[in-house]
This record gives structure tokens, sequence and C-alpha cells, in this order.
């Protein structure tokens, strides 16, 4: 098992978090020692994963507080994802996007990877989505306009994600969105894809076929996830159409249009991530507020 070079010198997270992101742009013309597990004091455990933990965690000499995920190689091996894991490490380092958890830098021992990531205070979203049941159509709207810019901007990279749904999704300290998880994202600047990834509710018509797919599948996905924070349940739970559509006709009609306009069969039919993000119910006025209390204590 091989990953060895670092993302982000250790000199860069001594420094404020604004002087960290200024200062990486020039990382590769600096020679430091590595990280090693003696640079963090590891804090209590933030979330448990198929292949390892993150836990909340401490640069000691910067005192800068972060999420170190620790990851065991065995594991990651006897599952063949070390490739996926250097994909993932090597896509997120690279991405600069306030609605995108940022990957400081990586680090391994003989039997873990380590990921430094910033840390995002208020937890995961599906665990928000659960004590609320639902949310209401400006928290969805403004959380949809979010994503939908994190995936423009992804998308501009020729990155897809092909996970979405609210386990890889974070709240940062003002509540933001984050994209968290970047397992089964690929980079495909000019080849259609054609491999069956991701989670089973929120996969596309054309990845459950087996055609070759691009960066709509992300446009179903988002239409899958706004179902989810309108209802509080993924569209396709449902027994029947007939269930899905009753579901679906307790929001208003603007929120209606964009959920039938990202699930369309034919992904070249979908809404543009540009047309999510003038939508009317988007962008005229559901979106872009001040985010209302959560529901639960955070």
């Amino acid at each position: 098992f091989v990953l060895s070079c670092q993302i982000v010198p250790r000199s860069y997270i001594i420094m404020p978090i604004y002087s960290v992101l200024k200062a990486m742009d020039s990382s590769a013309r600096v020679k430091l020692k590595p990280w090693s597990l003696e640079n963090f004091e590891i804090g209590r455990p933030l979330g448990k994963g198929k292949f390892g933990n993150v836990y909340l965690a401490r640069e000691r000499q910067s005192m800068f507080i972060l999420a170190l995920k620790v990851l065991f190689k065995k594991q990651l091996e006897k599952a063949g994802v070390e490739h996926q894991l250097r994909r993932e490490v090597e896509i997120q380092s690279h991405l600069r996007h306030p609605n995108i958890l940022r990957l400081y830098g990586y680090f391994h021992d003989a039997s873990r990877v380590y990921l430094i990531l910033e840390f995002a205070p208020k937890g995961q979203l599906y665990s928000e989505l659960q004590r609320c049941g639902r949310f209401s159509e400006d928290r969805s709207a403004t959380y949809i306009m979010e994503l939908a810019d994190a995936l423009s901007y992804c998308h501009s990279k020729n990155v897809i994600h092909r996970d979405i749904k609210p386990e890889n999704l974070l709240l940062g300290a003002n509540g933001e969105l984050k994209i968290a998880d970047f397992g089964w994202s690929v980079h495909a600047p000019s080849a259609r894809r054609s491999t069956l990834c991701g989670t089973l509710d929120y996969l596309p018509p054309e990845m459950i076929e087996g055609k070759p797919h691009d960066q709509n599948v992300d446009l179903w996905s988002l239409g899958v996830l706004c179902y989810e924070f309108l209802i509080g349940q993924p569209p396709f739970e449902a027994k029947t159409h007939e269930e899905t559509y009753r579901r679906i006709s307790r929001v208003s009609a603007g929120a209606k249009d964009l959920v039938a306009n990202l699930l369309k069969h034919n992904p070249l039919h979908r809404l543009p991530i540009q047309g999510v993000l003038t939508h009317p119910w988007v962008g005229g006025g559901n979106g872009a507020q001040t985010l209302p209390p959560f529901c639960g204590t955070v």
C-alpha cells in the first residue's frame, strides 16, 4: 500500500486559516518535515465509517482545530479500494470552494492512513434531517443553492461527484452546507464513465441501466436530495408512482417544478446546473437567506 507525499506542508497549519489558504498555492516550492501523529492532540470521535473513524483533533504547535480521518490499511486492501482513496485525495485536495470540505493534507504509518480535514462543527446534514423530519422550503432552497454552486464548480474542473446524499454532506459553523466525501468522485475531462457506484436511492437511470454517464448524474441526485429535504424521505422509497406524486403535492409549485426538471429519465433533458442556480424557487427569494435555527441541539 503506497500513499506517500503530503498535500500541505506542516508550517501552513500553524498559521491562521486565512494564511493557510493563501500559502498553499506555493506549497510545491517548500520542503518540510512530513506530518506524523505526534503533531496532533486527538479528541472525541466525530463519526465512524466502513474503513475507520473520524476524530476531533488539534495541531499541537498552532492549536488549530481540525478533523482527523483515520483509515486502516488492511481494511482498505481487503476491500480493494486503495485506488479509490488515492483518487479521492487527489481530487478533494485540489478543490477550493466554501461549500466543499477542505482536505489539508495526509500522512500514513505502518497500519493507517490519516486525512487532515476541515472541521465542520454542526455535523452531518443527515442527522439534522432526521431530527427535523423535513426542512422548510426556504431552508431547502438555500441548501440546494449552496450544493448547486459547489457542483457547478466541480463540473467546471471536470469532476463528477456521483454520490450526493445527506450522509455525505456536513454543516459548517454558520450552518452552511459542505460536500464532505469524494469517495466515488472521478475526474473525467473527456470520457463518459460506465462504473456502477453511488447509493441506490440516488442512482440515476443511466447508471442502473449500465449506460455510460457524465456530470448529469449529479443533477439527478440533486433532484432526489431536494425531494428528500422537502418530504423527509427519498422519492423512490414509495411503493408506487402515485404515492411519490402524492407526497410531492404538499410543496409549492416552484419546488415541484425544480424537482420535476431534475428527475428526467433522459439525462440530456435535465435542468442544467446553471438553470438550478437561476431557477425562481432557488434564486428568486427562497434561496440565499439566513438559515433558521437548527431543529436539534448542536
